[in-house]
């Protein structure tokens, strides 16, 4: 393979294939809830990324058992990590979260946590806590970033900073815990070369893995208003494929990739439309790379931090 793949990280690090179970447990956001804002980032619907198995009706425990069960005899598979999704999952107070992130680690097969959450929503004392979890379990902490410019963090309506991230990373880093950045291609307050150049960024950081995927303007939300009014131009599906083997070259090859590309349900989908099916997006990405004989870090100039 060409690029640093999740799958294949967990099954050097498990020796054997993990799945995920997506767990709902009823968080909120700030930028939903009145603290910065009601409507969200203007990107944001969480139906767009979120399973429809994956609802807050049933407890943590409960969702758990249920994709267990389901993922066990799709996939004969034996182990999980409990990936605490939709939302801001570290919005509560240390009490809450330690309630909830116990119960899916003490279910059978669970091996660890994938914890979403945003860099304005952590503090020392959450720290602590996903730094005691991680001297049993497997805990990464997915920072959702989304751009390393503010203008463009501005223009979503995020209600933090790039600094703001950059603080979290240094409370973060050093304490055991695997720490995970989301950043979105393709916002129009950027220009190609700005949003390849945040791979060079990337390489800079004390981050393991990295989420990326295009912007995409789906149903119900403020962008897609705005989309309506004042269209601008999103990445085409040749396009991106080009893009994201140009944009992993400039990654250092420890960097693991849990995700290239979005594809969000097409009832609410309105662009970009590329009509493929994640094995075939996943396929012509991985096509890409052999036509151009290149690979994760081809075009990396950075050098590998011990921080990582």
């Amino acid at each position: 393979m060409r690029y640093n793949s999740f799958g294949r990280f967990i099954r050097k690090r498990f020796g054997t294939s993990v799945y995920k179970v997506n767990v709902d447990a009823g968080f909120t956001c700030p930028n939903r809830d009145g603290t910065l804002g009601v409507s969200g980032c203007i990107y944001c619907n969480n139906d767009s990324f979120r399973p429809s198995s994956c609802k807050p009706v049933l407890s943590v425990k409960e969702q758990v058992r249920n994709g267990i069960g389901y993922l066990s005899k799709r996939y004969r598979t034996e182990k999980f990590i409990v990936y605490f999704q939709p939302y801001t999952n570290t919005y509560r107070t240390v009490q809450e979260l330690e309630v909830l992130y116990q119960e899916a680690l003490d279910e059978q097969d669970v091996v660890g946590l994938a914890i979403g959450t945003r860099p304005d929503c952590i503090d020392a004392e959450k720290i602590d806590l996903l730094e005691s979890l991680a001297q049993r379990h497997f805990i990464l902490v997915e920072y959702g970033v989304q751009s390393i410019y503010d203008k463009s963090l501005k223009f979503i309506k995020r209600g933090h900073d790039y600094q703001t991230f950059l603080n979290a990373l240094n409370e973060t880093k050093g304490r055991g815990i695997e720490i995970g950045m989301h950043i979105i291609a393709g916002f129009p307050t950027e220009i190609r070369e700005e949003m390849l150049s945040m791979a060079d960024e990337i390489s800079t950081l004390p981050v393991r893995f990295l989420k990326i995927h295009q912007l995409q303007i789906v149903k119900d939300t403020p962008l897609a208003n705005l989309f309506s009014e004042k269209p601008f131009p999103v990445f085409d599906y040749g396009e991106y494929l080009d893009f994201a083997v140009d944009f992993i070259e400039r990654l250092p090859t420890d960097i693991v990739l849990q995700r290239l590309f979005a594809t969000a349900p097409d009832a609410i989908l309105i662009a970009p439309k590329w009509e493929r099916s994640k094995h075939e997006i996943l396929r012509d990405i991985e096509q890409r790379f052999l036509q151009r004989d290149t690979y994760q870090g081809k075009k990396c100039s950075v050098a590998l931090r011990d921080s990582r």
